[in-house]
């Protein structure tokens, strides 16, 4: 798994030297004093928000279908996680998550991040992961000055209002005939949380007994 933000070695005395750029022809993360070699290549830009690496939305569906992983407006942009991120405690309750780390997510999500996805779809059927990759011939870097890669801290994290298509629109946007299909299509691959589903330790709980406060 390919590492970003980290300093460049090459240019390691240089200003804004992290790696926050990925070259999909090379396969290598860079840093912008990298780019010269690179200029005709599909290049994608890393962000990152509280130590998290993401990507535009946008970005992403040129890439794989995103169809039910949940994304995050943040600086007006659309943004979906790239990877796991770990959680101090298991999802408890009967919400909706995600059905690679338990995560919870707002409904009808299944999927935290595009890592969880592909790890589902290679659990489940390999064979089938070409359907879900795209063969994507342009990519560009944004203009100069629009975007520096970073995501400050005080920057809302909110999720996405509504489920995003691979074509970048919502379910609010589409014909009522499309919208029934994708939505049962939704409940064919969504696994239900039961207890085959949910990791044994959350399912082994059992409430302590109660002791009543002593009366003074």
């Amino acid at each position: 798994m390919k590492k970003f933000f980290n300093a460049c070695i090459i240019h390691e005395e240089a200003k804004k030297n992290e790696k926050n750029i990925f070259c999909l022809d090379c396969c290598e993360s860079i840093c912008p004093h990298c780019l010269s070699p690179h200029r005709n290549h599909r290049l994608l830009q890393i962000r990152r928000y509280v130590y998290h690496d993401v990507i535009r939305l946008g970005d992403a569906e040129k890439l794989m279908d995103c169809a039910f992983v949940q994304s995050y407006t943040t600086n007006s942009a659309k943004v979906v996680f790239l990877n796991q991120r770990p959680q101090a405690r298991p999802c408890r309750g009967s919400g909706n998550i995600c059905i690679s780390c338990y995560r919870g997510l707002q409904d009808p999500y299944l999927f935290c991040s595009l890592s969880c996805k592909l790890q589902h779809i290679l659990g489940t059927d390999g064979k089938m992961l070409s359907k879900y990759i795209f063969e994507c011939k342009y990519m560009t870097l944004p203009e100069p000055g629009l975007d520096d890669g970073q995501m400050t801290p005080d920057s809302v994290l909110e999720p996405a209002g509504s489920l995003r298509t691979t074509s970048g629109s919502s379910e609010s946007d589409e014909p009522s005939e499309v919208v029934r299909k994708r939505r049962s299509n939704l409940s064919a691959l969504r696994q239900p949380c039961t207890a085959a589903c949910l990791p044994a330790s959350l399912m082994s709980r059992r409430k302590g007994t109660p002791h009543r406060a002593p009366l003074y």
